[in-house]
C-alpha cells in the first residue's frame, strides 16, 4: 500500500527533528529529510502497514543515515570512554547528583541540546525517539533494527549518559571547562563564520571554541575543505567556450565573457 501524500506532509516535522539530532549539522539533516522523502515515495509499495507510518519512516531515515555514516569516519573515542566511566559511577552505589542542578539544566534548551549531540548517535537515536518523538520501546528497536532487550539497554545508557553530562561534576564539562560557547551554537555559525557574516564578538567566541572543543574542530575542517572543493569545479572547465562566447557577443547577447584559452583565464572561485 502506498503511503498517502497528506500522510508523508504531517510526518515532515517529526522527521526533520530526528535529521537534526542524527546528523547535528542543519544542512545535513535537510538533505537527509529530503533522500528520506525520496526514497519512502520510490519504496512506497513496500509499506505494508504493519507498523505505523511514523515507525517506518523513522527506519527508512536511520537506515539511509547509518549507510551514509558508515562512509566516514568513526565518532570520536573519547565518546566510547566516556561511556565508560559513566556507566562505571552508574555501578557504584556512592555515585549520585544533584537533581536539582540537572532538572534546572534540563528546562535550558541550549543546555540539554548541547549535552544531546554529545551522547553516542545510537543512544542518542534511542533517547529522542522515545523520549521526544514518542515511539514506544518496541517501536525504536524496529526503527534501528534491533530486539526489544537491545532497545531498552540502548535507552537506558542513554538516558544515564545524559544525565551525567547535565550533572555539575561530570567528566564531559570538566573537559569543556574554559571552552566559550555551547557547540550546537558554535555548529550553527560555522556557515556566517564562513560567509565573514559575524560581528567581532560572535567571531572571537566561535574561533576560541574551535580552538578548544574536542569534538568540533574536525567537523569545520571538514566543512571547509568540502566546500573548497566545490569552488574548485568552476575552474577551468565552466569558462564559456570560445566559439559559443564568440556567438553570443555577436549576436548581443551578453557583453564580454571568459573564455576558455588556459588555466590563466579562467576565475577562481571566491574565497571565503
Amino acid at each position: 500500500m502506498a503511503l498517502d501524500p497528506d500522510v508523508l506532509a504531517a510526518e515532515l516535522p517529526g522527521l526533520a527533528r530526528y535529521a537534526m539530532y542524527l546528523t547535528r549539522n542543519s544542512a545535513d539533516a535537510d538533505d537527509l529529510v529530503q533522500d528520506t522523502l525520496e526514497r519512502a515515495l520510490a519504496r512506497g509499495g513496500t509499506f505494508r502497514g504493519e507498523s505505523s507510518p511514523t515507525t517506518w519512516l523513522h527506519r527508512v531515515m536511520h537506515r539511509r543515515f547509518l549507510d551514509t555514516r558508515r562512509r566516514r569516519s568513526p565518532e570520536p573515542t573519547a565518546d566510547e570512554e566516556l561511556l565508560a566511566r559513566v556507566e562505571a559511577a552508574w555501578r557504584d552505589d556512592a555515585y549520585t547528583v544533584d537533581p536539582e542542578a540537572v532538572l534546572a539544566r534540563a528546562e535550558v534548551q541550549a543546555e540539554l541540546r548541547d549535552a544531546l549531540v554529545h551522547l553516542p548517535v545510537i543512544l542518542r537515536s534511542a533517547v529522542v525517539l522515545h523520549d521526544m518523538q514518542g515511539l514506544t520501546s518496541l517501536e525504536v528497536a524496529s526503527v534501528q533494527g534491533i530486539g526489544l532487550p537491545a532497545a531498552k539497554q540502548r535507552l537506558r545508557r542513554g538516558r544515564a549518559l545524559l544525565v551525567s553530562l547535565l550533572a555539575a561534576d561530570d567528566d564531559r564539562r570538566l573537559a569543556m571547562k574554559g571552552v566559550p560557547m555551547r557547540c550546537w551554537e558554535a555548529r550553527s555559525l560555522v556557515g556566517d563564520y564562513l560567509d565573514d557574516e559575524l560581528g567581532a564578538r560572535e567571531r572571537g567566541l566561535l574561533e576560541g571554541h574551535l580552538a578548544s572543543c574536542p569534538t568540533c574542530p574536525g567537523l569545520y575542517a571538514s566543512i571547509v575543505g568540502v566546500s573548497a572543493a566545490v569552488g574548485r569545479l568552476r575552474d577551468p572547465d565552466s569558462v564559456v567556450p570560445p566559439d559559443i562566447a564568440q556567438r553570443l557577443s555577436g549576436a548581443g547577447a551578453v557583453g564580454e565573457l571568459p573564455v576558455s584559452s588556459g588555466a590563466g583565464t579562467a576565475r577562481s572561485a571566491r574565497s571565503r
